[in-house]
């Protein structure tokens, strides 16, 4: 039976004669509604293992919009968190945790299997969306890529140039390749127990996989995904999964089949007709338009939004942004990016 629910048509290889459209970062700081609702919760990590509060927050973009998806509000370090890394929020500056650099550091670590009971309000907010949002409405899961968290937990914050991440992989290759399996196994876990809960598909970020050069790309952005999304499909084949090595330029062609992916999302620094061309044939593809445009709004929004869609019109394709939404952003642009996607 042919799914009623147009992102799991589009994932499924249909070429959809409107492409579906949900935005990264959709629940987020641009909205009133979400600032209000985390002044509520007190600080951002109360909000994400706040069950009730997260799932509103969740669906805040799908009561404005009518977005075809709603993707889970949580992120990528709460895995760091669950497997034993302290993590708190600077306000202003973004996250912190403590570091793994050494056998030490690692050896403090859970195993993969023990993190369910930190991550339960997690699956909890998945089991409420899973009844709360509207029928036509597909609920995505997330988890980071293994290497965009280790460099998070290597540095013990983001980073311009992921550089303490390299030298650790350059330094001790022993200490890094731990970490990157363990983080793998504790996403397999991670992402199960959220299809489990309810969530429909997964998407995997690596923010950072493209300051991984030559072999490494393959190495510790690739393979590690290819690891999960094979582990995933063995006990969720019906389960689709996107994955999202940003950065990765032309070595964005082929990945379908190298990672085992369901759709590959794709940034703004590659172009939408040569997607066209070398990546949509193997699937689905997710993607693109530049998160400014959602600041500038005006015709320039709006002409972008119509060449990305067209040129991706002739395949399967959904309609995001090529990263997050920005919090200066305007709500009133997101209206206007949906309109002119609807009316074409």
């Amino acid at each position: 039976m042919t799914s009623r629910k147009v992102i799991l048509r589009a994932l499924a290889g249909e070429t959809l004669p409107t492409a579906p459209i949900w935005m990264m970062r959709q629940a987020g700081r641009y909205l009133p509604e979400y600032r209000a609702t985390r002044a509520q919760a007190g600080d951002f990590l109360s909000l994400c293992y706040n069950s009730e509060l997260a799932a509103e927050v969740t669906l805040q973009p799908i009561r404005r919009y009518g977005f075809d998806a709603a993707i889970l509000f949580a992120d990528i370090l709460l895995l760091p968190q669950a497997l034993g890394a302290d993590l708190w929020f600077v306000t202003g500056e973004g996250p912190r945790l403590s570091t793994v650099t050494t056998q030490e550091d690692f050896a403090k670590l859970k195993p993969a299997t023990d993190i369910h009971a930190h991550l339960a309000p997690i699956y909890k907010t998945v089991k409420i969306l899973s009844e709360e949002l509207p029928e036509s409405t597909t609920l995505i899961g997330f988890a980071g890529s293994p290497w965009t968290v280790a460099t998070y937990m290597i540095a013990g914050q983001g980073t311009p140039d992921q550089g303490p991440a390299h030298r650790l992989k350059a330094e001790n290759p022993a200490v890094f390749e731990a970490l990157i399996d363990l983080i793998t196994e504790g996403t397999i876990h991670y992402l199960s127990a959220q299809i489990e809960a309810g969530a429909e598909v997964v998407k995997l970020f690596d923010s950072w996989a493209g300051s991984l050069k030559g072999e490494d790309f393959m190495k510790y952005s690739i393979e590690p995904m290819h690891r999960i999304t094979a582990a995933l499909k063995v006990k969720f084949p019906n389960v689709p999964i996107i994955a999202f090595p940003r950065g990765a330029g032309e070595k964005y062609a082929g990945l379908h089949r190298l990672i085992g992916a369901d759709c590959i999302a794709f940034d703004d620094g590659i172009d939408a007709q040569w997607v066209a061309e070398n990546l949509q044939p193997a699937g689905c593809v997710q993607g693109n338009l530049a998160s400014s445009h959602m600041v500038t709004g005006g015709a320039a929004l709006v002409a972008e939004t119509k060449r990305i869609a067209g040129a991706l019109s002739k395949g399967p394709h959904i309609f995001n942004l090529g990263h997050g939404i920005t919090p200066d952003a305007d709500p009133e642009n997101v209206q206007l990016m949906i309109d002119t996607v609807r009316s074409m």
